[in-house]
């Protein structure tokens, strides 16, 4: 079945699909709900329209003073048309792109982080996948362990849609830098 991968821990590596992971390398393995950023899509979509039409207004206006005074010599008509065709088509883009995210589904998924960049992320059920945690946790500290199940393949269309990571609240101190997401 195309969806399904092997997730398999021999006594060095753990292998998610065809990648490798050294076990040593692994920071830590947890579960979590994989959400697309709605709010977020939603005011990119309120912004973009928003100055889109601005856009359009200020480009009708000019237009139009601009052909008033040059008494019908111009051809300004036109120019507005196409102004106000690429609105149209442009509020349509925006108004798919944010439906994408808004129909996007959450996704349980076990993340597995290395001590470098990378990240695996499957997906299954949430009685499949929690035990699993510990049974890699387990698998870790005791090298003679030997796992190997099946789990879902993730497949998500824009990982730039989804929330990834921790939420981290920061209340006063001094210096802090980052990024806080609620």
């Amino acid at each position: 079945m195309p969806g399904l991968l092997h997730l398999t821990v021999t006594k060095r590596l753990l292998w998610v699909g065809g990648a490798a992971y050294p076990l040593h390398n692994v920071a830590r393995i947890y579960t979590f709900v994989l959400k697309p950023r709605r709010r977020e899509a939603a005011v990119t979509f309120a912004r973009r329209t928003a100055l889109t039409l601005l856009a359009a207004l200020a480009f009708t206006v000019f237009g139009t003073i601009a052909g008033f005074l040059s008494r019908g010599d111009g051809d300004f008509e036109n120019t507005i048309a196409f102004v106000w065709f690429a609105t149209v088509v442009a509020l349509i883009y925006y108004f798919g792109d944010m439906m994408s995210v808004l129909t996007a589904s959450s996704h349980f998924v076990l993340a597995v982080e290395s001590n470098g960049q990378s990240t695996a992320l499957v997906t299954g059920r949430r009685e499949q996948l929690n035990p699993l945690v510990h049974q890699i946790a387990y698998a870790i500290e005791h090298p003679d362990t030997e796992l190997r199940v099946q789990v879902e393949r993730l497949t998500i269309s824009n990982p730039g849609n989804y929330y990834f990571g921790d939420t981290v609240n920061m209340y006063g101190g001094r210096g802090n830098t980052g990024v806080s997401h609620g």
